[in-house]
């Protein structure tokens, strides 16, 4: 009996480590939704998502299959980020470009490079200082999602807007 409850408490404790409390809304990161939590912008390192003044700003733009194309939507999310940093005009953001697992590293990289650069060219192109936007790319070594099919590899193809100072 002890060793069940021993063995029971350290899973518990292992499984409680493993949470990745960065990525929760509740510390500024991205949620389920793709929308930072209340305090991620304007505390240095956070992704953008819903300002302490409530207004949802986006974190990420979702791309198609070996696509760098800036969609529509991703057109109005940007927009919203773009008017926000030229409010905010001490603030610079890195762009993170991403990819999802399928390719080779190589080519994945230089994937997520095009994506994150083609957002700061769409961002700089709405009036924001391309000298405040710094780019990189993970390519599929970060997904947002783990699994092996449309479902996570749509929310892997993304470039997501990190604050940097």
């Amino acid at each position: 009996m002890k060793k069940t409850a021993l063995a029971l408490a350290t899973a518990l404790l292992l499984l409680a480590a493993c949470e990745d409390s960065s990525n929760s809304a509740a510390n500024g990161g991205s949620g389920a939704n793709g929308v930072g939590g209340a305090g991620g912008i304007g505390q240095g390192g956070g992704v953008l998502g819903t300002t302490r003044e409530g207004v949802n700003v986006g974190d990420r733009v979702l791309f198609e299959t070996d696509s760098s194309v800036v969609s529509s939507e991703g057109q109005s999310t940007l927009a919203t980020q773009a008017d926000w940093l030229k409010s905010n005009s001490s603030v610079n953001v890195l762009i993170e470009g991403h990819a999802d697992e399928r390719g080779t590293r190589e080519y994945n990289l230089a994937l997520g490079e095009r994506r994150a650069t083609a957002v700061k060219n769409y961002l700089s192109s709405l009036g924001v200082s391309s000298g405040r936007i710094t780019t990189t790319s993970f390519g599929k070594e970060r997904p947002a999602v783990t699994g092996n099919d449309e479902s996570a590899w749509s929310q892997n193809r993304r470039a997501v807007t990190v604050i940097a100072n």
